[in-house]
């Protein structure tokens, strides 16, 4: 349930009814808007009359029910008004949300050795990229497939992000890495395998630094949403969606198969970011710049492509990746696409 306030209501009056709503065992949330204050009501609220709580204060304008099992993920939950997760990195602050520009993440799907991240991660941001992508733990399918390098690579992402000034995604597979992870990471990815991993999600949903959750591969958008909506009841707000292909009945020319629909669907359902995967979306090179210029064109807020100096030296995920010179090129065209649409920012030329 959410009560909208009308324009220009006193802070103490919004205080006041936070005080109220506490005081029946409501928890008060705050969104404020460009014009209005929404305060949105989570706990069990199914008995309260909307127009009782109507007459709490004549600085009300409307009571709403959100309809939607995914209160906080719902875009009705703050009154229509898109959020915007704000990302620290070394060089400032890059926001990721559907007014800001589209945000770049380009990296391997390993963190191999010092020489390939660190080489990777100047030649994506000399491209224009913000975010370096790269795993230190790698879920793969079979056991004797390689894991990644763990603990030592973290320490190579870090000397990725301060030699080159980009911000770090990573993922996270156990509760227990949280800690070491967040040390690095600027964002916290929680991959399609551990979309429903419902332990983890509450524990990067405590921790502070925001993240990057990929859709499952069988999932359906509901439970995407719900699956985020476990991070945001655990207290964390910064979350950014992330489609990266569901698995349907022919794979035999595409790895996955790239839901571009879920843009237009997403920004009538929810107010979080929008992140698109072309790599893992189809699974080979030749396929990602057609389907990451469709997702710019389709209003992805942020993409990220992967880039390997070697592909075909690659430990893991060589077919999908880029070449640094091709996500050059890449960037290029999509810059033509995000200036029509007005949602592209100049990059500074690499130093």
């Amino acid at each position: 349930m959410i009560i909208v306030m009308k324009s220009g209501t006193p802070q103490e009056e919004i205080d006041r009814l936070n005080r109220e709503m506490e005081s029946w065992g409501l928890t008060p949330e705050n969104i404020i808007g460009r014009y209005k204050v929404v305060i949105g009501l989570v706990g069990d609220t199914a008995d309260l009359d909307p127009l009782q709580l109507q007459e709490l204060s004549p600085w009300i304008e409307q009571v709403l029910r959100v309809e939607q099992p995914f209160k906080r993920a719902s875009r009705q939950f703050r009154h229509g008004e898109p959020s915007v997760v704000n990302v620290t990195t070394p060089e400032g602050t890059v926001a990721f949300g559907e007014t800001s520009p589209v945000v770049t993440i380009a990296g391997p799907c390993s963190v191999e050795n010092e020489e390939m991240i660190v080489e990777t991660a100047l030649r994506v941001k000399e491209a224009g990229a913000q975010f370096l992508r790269g795993g230190a733990y790698k879920p793969r399918t079979s056991p004797y497939a390689f894991q990644g390098h763990g603990e030592s690579a973290l320490e190579l992402l870090a000397k990725a992000r301060e030699i080159s000034g980009l911000g770090v995604i990573t993922e996270v597979m156990d509760a227990e890495d949280i800690d070491k992870i967040a040390e690095v990471a600027d964002v916290l990815q929680v991959g399609a395998r551990n979309m429903q991993n419902f332990a983890l999600l509450k524990k990067v949903g405590a921790q502070r630094k925001p993240v990057l959750l990929k859709r499952g591969m069988s999932a359906t958008i509901e439970e995407w949403l719900m699956a985020a909506e476990y991070i945001l009841a655990a207290g964390n707000s910064n979350v950014i969606l992330c489609e990266r292909g569901i698995r349907t009945f022919d794979r035999r020319y595409t790895r996955n198969t790239l839901d571009l629909s879920v843009i237009p669907v997403l920004r009538t359902l929810t107010h979080l970011p929008i992140t698109i995967d072309p790599s893992h979306g189809t699974g080979w090179a030749s396929l990602v710049p057609a389907m990451a210029k469709a997702a710019v064109a389709a209003g992805a807020d942020a993409l990220m492509v992967e880039v390997h100096p070697t592909p075909q030296k690659a430990l893991s995920d060589g077919p999908q990746s880029l070449t640094p010179e091709q996500f050059r090129q890449l960037m290029d065209e999509l810059a033509v696409i995000g200036n029509a649409i007005d949602r592209w920012e100049k990059r500074p030329a690499f130093a």
